[in-house]
């Protein structure tokens, strides 16, 4: 009977992967979605994913009146980059607004970077950004409020991975911490 169990422990301990990258973050590499969008950036400029090939690019989904996810995980990305050290240059980290209606090219020029000047913030119709969230397998819906004006918006809290050349790696789930999020993106930058 120990026999049987430490051979089924030797076989089981072998597939652990034998080599293969283990990250902290859920590894959807060969995921058919998050492969690309088309939207305006916070200086006006047409973008898609293939301006960043090259960079390893976090993309985060969220609203510039969110009370807490979006500018905690932008603080996040922000300490990530940093800690990177020389290696951060080569991190693009985008924000997609999920909120068109009151998220203009103005307002996301003044708030994304401020969180760090080499973030860039994208943005499009309600229509690119519905098609963009369907890519990425984005959740977002309005939650109405007590004007017009002030709702809020539930929205998917994670942050998407792209490696250098363009194929997207990892799903990090909001509040998984900054530490494993450096290590990830190291492992990918190497």
């Amino acid at each position: 009977m120990i026999a049987r169990w430490l051979v089924v422990t030797l076989l089981l301990a072998g597939c652990g992967g034998g080599g293969a990258q283990k990250f902290n973050g859920v590894d959807i590499t060969g995921a058919n979605y998050a492969r690309d969008f088309a939207l305006t950036d916070h200086t006006g400029a047409k973008r898609t994913l293939a301006d960043y090939r090259g960079k390893v690019v976090a993309i985060f989904f969220g609203f510039t009146q969110c009370p807490d996810v979006c500018p905690t995980t932008l603080g996040d990305l922000a300490q990530v980059k940093r800690r990177l050290g020389k290696d951060g240059e080569r991190l693009q980290v985008i924000f997609v607004t999920v909120d068109p209606e009151r998220d203009s090219q103005a307002v996301l020029e003044r708030y994304v970077p401020a969180f760090d000047p080499s973030f860039v913030a994208l943005y499009g119709s309600a229509e690119q950004t519905a098609a963009t969230a369907k890519e990425f397998k984005v959740f977002y819906q309005k939650v109405a409020g007590k004007t017009a004006t002030s709702y809020s918006i539930d929205h998917t809290a994670g942050t998407y991975v792209i490696d250098r050349e363009g194929r997207v790696r990892l799903f990090v789930k909001h509040g998984e911490g900054v530490e494993p999020l450096v290590a990830d993106l190291k492992r990918l930058l190497s």
